[in-house]
């Protein structure tokens, strides 16, 4: 055991067997001690199908409402402010274009927008969340606050529907509410898609509600759970597809809980049949000061691609990221990485331990943003900070997904964060983390901000079966380049740290967002095609003139697939 984990392990009072935090079910744990809270679903039941949501929406009556009204702009439940102590040198950017510049995308079409939340509610919503999944036939997108389904080409085969609507007529009423932060999800394994959400935050019942299609069509039924999670309000849901676990992070709050991260489990064969399900939770103190810098606000879990399962003993890896001048208290910049094994036996066992603490390249996670910490980058035509966009660097947690691949002889995960790579701009930080003989190691890093003044932030990585990576992003600067969506990439066998393959334009944003609230994201997702493993999707937010004129904040998501050189379907 390390002497990183025995303080982790010393400071927070777990008990220790084999290294690692744990609880045995026979054992009552003392008083404010943590353990695994292993526990039954609240209900289950199945949904109507999808095509009859849709249906029932679009014969339903439209709300009136002012096309400028914002409905909502959905608060975030968040930790104190972090200030910026100035900017260091990030020793990992990358600060030329590459000579190629081949990229193109094959598919590429407007997905949801806020106007889709104005038809469905009468007003509009900030941020969008935007995320998706592709399997062999279908693109599922789920934004704040709507699900639609498309085809490879684009065609939209059914929705906008209301996200809460899949769980109408649920006997937990609180799913039906269209509460948001949604999880897009197609497990090629099982060959079903999940959509996930929260319900809206309580001070004494809160719930993870996640419904499971009952066959690979997403237009069909659903098998419909929640899982209580108590007082605890787990905001900033992310999911993670394993072998015979679905598993999920949050970042939790509380009458009596002031900030910390809920890792989950829960019992994926079970709710592919749609059987009573069980769930094991651990909570992480983020008021522990040894706690805090590892897991910063949130970890990421593995989600995997590619046909190559993991090994059937291997743990769940989860991933943070901390930096030194953060405020966390963190004396490194240093991706954390945690591990969490389930066994879903008559009598369950479960673990969570810190594995592995990797120093990274030096980093900037805190920009210098006035007057808030998320008013940070400027869009052209804007002179008013309270309408620059939000970085969300500050937070110190990695970005969707944790893009998690069997490579037979090493297990490969890569992520990204936002940064200020240079003073006042952003760029995009990548990782490649390999797992080899149990042990982790940091295989490459680079940090993607060529000196072109244009900001890059909201990014998603993934990497496709011949090991090449891609990256989308966010674009955007204070005179002509409006919110956009990019894309770069390199080949296995390409330089270590370096985006080889230039920077591909999905959509050239023509306006900008004028609201007030400044957020941005929450996330995007760039995912892999099952079919070949080969072909990355991606989705994000940008910026029309039309959706400007239409709204303060009339966002436009955008949905476009890919290919690297080299990738043989």
């Amino acid at each position: 055991m390390s002497s990183l984990q025995r303080m982790l392990l010393l400071a927070t009072g777990l008990c220790v067997a084999a290294g690692v935090i744990c609880l045995s079910p026979a054992r009552a744990a003392p008083p404010g001690e943590a353990k695994a809270r292993f526990f039954s679903e609240a209900t289950h039941d199945v949904s109507p199908t999808m095509k009859s949501l849709a249906r029932a929406a679009a014969t339903a009556a439209k709300p009136a409402g002012d096309p400028g009204l914002l409905l909502e702009i959905r608060p975030e439940r968040r930790g104190p402010e972090r200030v910026g102590t100035g900017h260091g040198v990030d020793a990992a950017r990358q600060s030329s274009f590459a000579s190629i510049s081949a990229l193109t995308p094959s598919a590429n079409f407007d997905g949801l927008s806020n106007n889709d939340n104005f038809a469905l509610y009468g007003g509009r919503v900030n941020p969008p969340d935007p995320v998706g999944a592709i399997g062999p036939n279908h693109y599922v997108e789920a934004i704040n606050l709507a699900v639609a389904v498309y085809n490879k080409s684009g065609t939209k085969l059914l929705g906008p529907i209301a996200l809460g609507s899949l769980w109408d007529g649920f006997a937990v009423p609180q799913c039906a509410d269209n509460a948001g932060d949604p999880i897009v999800m197609y497990d090629q394994f099982a060959d079903r898609w999940l959509i996930t959400q929260f319900t809206p935050p309580s001070d004494t019942d809160n719930w993870n509600c996640v419904a499971i299609s009952q066959t690979g069509d997403p237009t069909g039924a659903y098998y419909r759970y929640a899982f209580y999670t108590g007082p605890n309000f787990p905001d900033y849901p992310k999911f993670g597809v394993w072998t015979d676990s679905y598993v999920a992070t949050t970042r939790e709050f509380g009458p009596t809980v002031e900030y910390g991260i809920g890792v989950y489990a829960f019992e994926k064969n079970k709710m592919i049949n749609g059987q009573p399900a069980r769930a094991v939770g651990f909570y992480l103190d983020g008021n522990n000061p040894a706690i805090l810098p590892l897991v910063g606000d949130g970890l990421l879990p593995a989600y995997v691609d590619g046909k190559q399962k993991p090994l059937n003993a291997a743990s769940i890896p989860l991933v943070g990221t901390q930096d030194d001048g953060g405020g966390y208290g963190a004396t490194l910049d240093a991706v954390n990485i945690f591990e969490l094994s389930v066994k879903w036996r008559s009598t369950p066992v479960a673990s969570l331990a810190l594995a592995a603490q990797l120093p990274v390249a030096s980093f900037d996670s805190v920009f210098p943003c006035a007057p808030t910490s998320r008013d940070c980058l400027p869009q052209p035509g804007i002179v008013d900070p309270n309408q620059f966009l939000d970085v969300l660097s500050y937070r110190q947690r990695a970005l969707h997904r944790l893009a998690y691949r069997n490579m037979k002889t090493y297990d490969a995960m890569v992520t990204g964060q936002a940064v200020e790579a240079m003073p006042g701009v952003a760029g995009m930080r990548w990782y490649e983390i390999r797992r080899s003989g149990g042990s982790y190691s940091l295989f490459q890093q680079g940090t993607y901000a060529p000196n072109d003044g244009v900001h890059r932030w909201m990014g998603s990585v993934a990497m496709d079966k011949s090991g090449n990576i891609a990256m989308g992003y966010s674009v955007v600067n204070g005179t002509n380049v409006f919110p956009g969506i990019r894309y770069t990439g390199r080949l296995s066998r390409d330089a270590a740290g370096q985006m080889t393959q230039g920077e591909g334009t999905i959509i050239d944003g023509t306006g900008v967002q004028t609201s007030t609230n400044s957020r941005w994201g929450d996330y995007s997702s760039l995912n892999l095609d099952p079919v070949d493993d080969c072909t990355f999707w991606y989705v994000n937010e940008y910026y029309t003139a039309a959706g400007q004129a239409s709204s303060a904040a009339g966002w436009q998501t955008r949905i476009a697939s890919f290919a690297l050189p080299g990738c043989r379907p």
